[in-house]
């Protein structure tokens, strides 16, 4: 083969092979990675005492991260239960109180018995009977006038201990909110206290987001609308950093039901249609998937 022909030859070779990679790396919508983020702010106001996390850290839910300083809520919960054990304390036992009563009481019906019998011999007269008829018959007031005012204390002290006792669960759940607990599994993005700072509630300390499944969101056209469907498998194609695509299966996890105008960095495969539908896909994560990176779907 003369120089002329082998030279044409290869520049065929490369379109064709141009042309065989750019079928390859086709794709119909792209956009880029992104991730459910939540912020994680403070619960109570105070200065941060210990925070154990920086941005990359890996966190599972439950986990205790820190403390907010909490000496005053629990000075004040100790003063709380001392109140509370000194109302309880006061508190009347109504069925020793009434035991003295009680007891002549029972000694009176006996006595009532007894004389009981005499009259019905003759050995007794019945102003003696209706006498001790007449001091049961106090008795039995003065009992139930002592166990109403024992009841009205009681459950006036009650009350006053129930209101002890609500106060001091807020202030057990004021000091849980003093500890810092790490709400869900995921990845520490942002930082944004730190230790020794004061803090407030409400006040963001760290953004975490799950990235064991990560999202690609991308834009398509109207008429690629009917080609997708929820949970439909679709590629995912990434540059895999060697001037090639890594693919991967995704799946369609929403669709939006709404066009919007495209976004000016994102290009669907009609070169920027008028209107578009956002959808996301979402992609099993190795950790070689970042937010922010750019993907491409084919489906």
């Amino acid at each position: 083969m003369n120089k002329p022909k082998a030279i044409i030859f290869a520049a065929a070779i490369l379109v064709w092979t141009a042309c065989t990679n750019n079928n390859n790396t086709s794709f119909d919508a792209s956009g880029s990675f992104e991730a459910d983020e939540t912020i994680i702010s403070a619960e109570a106001t105070g200065l941060i005492k210990r925070l154990d996390i920086e941005e990359g850290q890996s966190l599972k839910a439950g986990q205790v991260v820190g403390y907010i300083d909490s000496v005053q809520l629990d000075l004040k919960k100790k003063q709380l239960e001392a109140q509370l054990t000194a109302i309880l304390g006061r508190k009347p036992d109504i069925s020793v109180q009434l035991s003295a009563l009680q007891e002549q009481l029972r000694t009176a019906e006996k006595e009532r018995e007894r004389i009981g019998n005499l009259v019905k011999g003759d050995a007794a007269t019945p102003k003696q009977l209706d006498d001790i008829n007449a001091q049961i018959v106090v008795l039995e007031k003065q009992i139930d006038a002592q166990k109403s005012s024992l009841s009205i204390s009681s459950e006036g002290l009650s009350k006053d201990a129930r209101t002890l006792m609500v106060q001091i669960e807020q202030l057990e759940d004021q000091l849980r909110k003093c500890k810092i607990t790490n709400p869900q599994d995921g990845t520490i993005l942002t930082q944004y206290a730190e230790v020794n700072e004061m803090t407030a509630t409400g006040k963001p300390l760290y953004k975490i987001a799950d990235l064991s499944s990560i999202f690609l969101r991308a834009y398509i056209s109207g008429n690629q609308l009917p080609k997708l469907k929820l949970n439909q498998n679709v590629t995912v194609l990434t540059d895999d950093g060697d001037g090639g695509f890594k693919e991967t299966e995704g799946s369609v996890v929403w669709i939006n039901d709404k066009a919007e105008f495209t976004p000016k960095t994102i290009q669907t495969k009609e070169e920027r249609a008028n209107r578009v539908y956002a959808i996301k896909v979402m992609v099993k994560n190795d950790g070689s998937y970042k937010i922010g990176m750019y993907g491409e779907v084919k489906f």
